[in-house]
């Protein structure tokens, strides 16, 4: 960066650590090339929005000279105008050249030697074959192994689960109570014990509590086990983000955005689950409202549908509407950039949708996926199942009108078996 701009930046310092709001700014610096990805994982990890703005400043000093303009029009298309206007005045016009291309070069394809070729016939033919003689396929009496095709899952236990119940909302953070969640709770924790994980649940947290779990769990080491599982019961909301959307909030009214969730058990935060797989089930809302009606199908492509009077969902209300439908599920969905690898994240619902919660049975998501895991989980992997889980749940009508679709983001390399007791 030019030296004039780095002394308007440090003669400015104090007003843009005071004033800037480095959240609305990393998809831009992203995608206008300012910082990579793991400069904005470093910013992220400095913690409040004062400290996180004072390491963007100090990093983009080191940037190119194109860096100060392009920061100049991150600030304008996020509505902060006025700081861009600060530090415009006394800084020389700048016109931003075009980047440099960078020149693609294409391999060139050389024809595979017929020899060459049929020895890799064979390696697949091998590879598809088991010890036996038999064909590796699920099923009952399936080979485990740690390759390309499985995850490593067959260490006792397999590893830790943390469940995060927020049931009971406190007054001030103008949220109801979530009736049926101890339900969803109960057969979770019944169910991850049954596939052979140590179960910790976490009841009414506020945000604060729900970091210092997590925190707690990434110190853990997990060098003897071969997964983790992360679950998230509790109203929602949209925030911006650049890899996982939605939030999960505290009993307080604060949230925890998953992408914050997902991090505390990444490869930097948590070097003993590197390269095992990190599952999170979120059961919250994205802060919307729409409900789907659904649309016409052929009567033989529907199933009966479930689904009561008692239907509850757990948004956050958009309108002032008293509705009791005025709650949701659903998460703010729109991923732009690569995800670190080994994470599923599975949400309840559709992005901007409401996701159902039965008082009475607990929420149409996790009802299905206890029941999924429980009757296909000795034979099929865990996208297959999430799948699974799409469709039923779909297939549900509340109060005969309004629809559901789950959802995942799937980082996973390889395929993922449960532990199943024989």
């Amino acid at each position: 960066m030019d030296e004039t701009h780095k002394k308007i930046l440090q003669r400015n310092r104090s007003n843009l650590v005071k004033d800037l709001d480095p959240s609305k700014l990393y998809d831009g610096l992203l995608e206008k090339g300012i910082f990579t990805q793991d400069m904005i994982d470093e910013i992220q990890s400095a913690g409040t929005r004062r400290n996180q703005a004072r390491q963007l400043v100090r990093d983009l000093e080191t940037r190119g000279s194109r860096a100060f303009p392009l920061f100049l029009k991150c600030l304008q298309e996020t509505g902060q105008e006025s700081l861009a206007e600060l530090l415009q005045n006394g800084a020389p016009a700048v016109t931003l050249q075009p980047a440099t291309p960078t020149q693609v070069v294409r391999p060139v394809i050389q024809p595979l030697p017929i020899s060459k070729f049929y020895l890799c016939l064979m390696c697949i033919n091998v590879c598809a074959t088991a010890p036996g003689g038999g064909k590796l396929r699920p099923g009952p009496g399936r080979v485990r192994r740690d390759s390309l095709q499985g995850y490593k899952m067959d260490a006792s236990p397999c590893g830790h689960c943390l469940i995060i119940n927020n049931m009971e909302f406190e007054p001030h953070s103008m949220l109801k109570n979530r009736k049926g969640s101890n339900i969803d709770c109960e057969k979770l924790e019944r169910r991850f014990k049954t596939l052979n994980f140590v179960v910790e649940v976490r009841t009414n947290l506020r945000q604060k509590q729900i970091k210092h779990e997590l925190l707690t769990l990434s110190k853990k080491d997990h060098s003897q086990y071969d997964c983790c599982v992360v679950i998230m019961l509790s109203h929602g909301t949209e925030v911006n983000h650049n890899r996982f959307p939605g939030a999960v909030y505290g009993v307080d009214g604060q949230y925890v955005p998953v992408q914050h969730i997902t991090n505390y058990l990444n490869g930097q935060h948590c070097p003993s689950l590197q390269g095992k797989p990190k599952l999170f089930f979120i059961q919250a809302c994205g802060g919307g409202n729409e409900r789907d009606m659904g649309f016409e199908v052929s009567p033989d492509e529907v199933e009966p549908s479930s689904g009561g009077m008692d239907d509850q969902t757990d948004a956050i209300p958009m309108s002032s509407s008293s509705d009791s439908l005025s709650m949701s599920d659903e998460p703010d969905a729109r991923p732009t950039l690569p995800t670190p690898s080994d994470i599923l994240v599975s949400y309840s619902t559709f992005p901007g949708y409401v996701s159902w919660r039965e008082t009475q049975s607990g929420s149409w998501y996790v009802q299905t996926l206890d029941c999924i895991l429980e009757e296909n989980a000795a034979t099929d992997d865990l996208v297959t199942m999430l799948m699974m889980v799409n469709n039923e749940v779909s297939q549900n009508s509340a109060k005969g009108l309004y629809k559901q679709m789950p959802g995942s983001f799937n980082f996973l390399r390889k395929l993922l078996y449960f532990q199943t007791q024989t």
